[in-house]
């Protein structure tokens, strides 16, 4: 049974959270239980809810829509986001509801990424052996907003996660709580750009073509 797991309905924000091993976490661990402390927020464990990988689609666009801010919580593995947090983008982000024509279900919405790496920032750096700025990482995240519709807020990171002293780690769970409690209203939100409109062609994605029946 996943300890932490939460019935309460989405009411403004929902936060996925994507860590497959929490006994090991020093740092999305503290920021998942915070999460579920603050009110109007919903938290869900992409890991403990869908241990099979069987993600219930109508359910999860259900809390999506019903969600002002939807926040991805997880660490950076691989430049990316943990394989289950992928699945739930391919599958519940689908096309004629999230993006395509039809799919409005998300637009006007936030997307917040909140992640941790096990490099230290300096390692983001051309002259580090992770090559690129961490911003460099960031695209595909910001076009999936943009192609649903939804703002990219600016991400909150905590780098070198595995070494940083409690301190450090206290201090970014502080402020994650605090940006959830005070959604929507973040100094920085009046200066940030209106949802794109990322119009995708019917051409794009034509219509399966029909079966021939058998002979």
């Amino acid at each position: 049974m996943d300890e932490f797991a939460t019935g309460r309905p989405a009411e403004g924000i929902y936060v996925l959270a994507a860590h497959p091993n929490w006994r090991e976490s020093r740092v999305n661990r503290k920021l998942f239980e915070r999460a579920r402390g603050v009110p109007g927020v919903t938290v869900q464990d992409l890991f403990g809810r869908y241990p099979d990988y069987d993600i219930d689609v109508p359910a999860e666009q259900a809390r999506a829509k019903a969600a002002d801010l939807i926040v991805l919580l997880h660490p950076v593995q691989w430049y990316s986001m943990p394989a289950l947090m992928k699945l739930w983008l391919d599958e519940v982000l689908a096309y004629g509801w999230a993006y395509g024509p039809g799919g409005t279900a998300l637009q006007g919405k936030d997307l917040w990424l909140v992640a941790s790496t096990g490099g230290p920032e300096e390692s983001y750096h051309p002259q580090g052996y992770n090559r690129y700025f961490f911003d460099a990482f960031l695209p595909p995240y910001e076009q999936t907003a943009a192609l649903c519709g939804m703002r990219f807020l600016p991400p909150l990171v905590l780098h070198g996660a595995h070494r940083v002293n409690r301190d450090a780690v206290e201090a970014h769970v502080q402020v994650f709580t605090e940006r959830l409690a005070s959604y929507p209203n973040w100094p920085e939100m009046d200066d940030l750009p209106a949802c794109p409109a990322c119009d995708v062609p019917t051409t794009d994605r034509p219509a399966a073509e029909p079966q021939e029946e058998a002979a």
